[in-house]
């Protein structure tokens, strides 16, 4: 039975879950955040229960993917600890059957390739891209402020919304075609 913890300490959200469970059973913004209406910093996962994030003040523990506050990293990683469950029973046997794979990390600044090849990473061929979903965030921002209102100082609240709406299609045509039947409907059938 599986008792293996695994973090994704990244540098946007921290995901956290038992080794062999297909979803982590933790994902909070890495970070600490102070609304506007408070004068109490909020962590991890209090800040998803706050109603009012507009103008929120943020505290991250990591800067362009350099950790530069420890004691404010230990203090997320706290708080997602002490709100997972235990280590339970999980069926063992669950490495890959694959012989050769591609894992792509996008973090927060960063997007990493690493070729695995019969459960081996080949690290010559690891290569780093200096673009991460920070950048995307900040061109939704501009993307909003552009075309609506101004939400240049509503990072988290615009971060939220990507990690809510944003996702990476597995098959193309079937994802477009369902956007456009649901851009059809709510224009045409209302």
């Amino acid at each position: 039975m599986s008792n293996v913890v695994v973090l994704d300490n990244g540098g946007g959200l921290c995901k956290a879950g038992i080794g062999g469970d297909r979803n982590p059973t933790a994902v909070v913004p890495n970070c600490l955040g102070r609304p506007s209406a408070s004068k109490k910093w909020l962590v991890a996962d209090q800040l998803q229960a706050c109603e009012d994030l507009t103008s929120a003040t943020l505290r991250r523990p990591f800067d362009r993917g350099y950790l530069i506050n420890p004691d404010l990293q230990k203090e997320v990683w706290d708080r997602i600890f002490r709100s997972l469950l235990h280590a339970s029973h999980r069926p063992d046997g669950l490495i890959s059957k694959a012989q050769c794979s591609l894992v792509v990390d996008s973090g927060f600044s960063f997007t990493h390739a690493a070729p695995v090849l019969q459960n081996f990473t080949i690290n010559y061929a690891v290569k780093r891209l200096d673009l991460g979903g920070k950048a995307l965030t900040n061109y939704l921002k501009e993307l909003v402020s552009y075309r609506s209102i101004n939400v240049m100082d509503e990072t988290f609240l615009i971060d939220d919304v990507k990690e809510k709406l944003c996702f990476v299609s597995l098959n193309v045509p079937r994802d477009l075609q369902i956007a456009s039947n649901e851009l059809y409907n709510s224009l045409y059938l209302k």
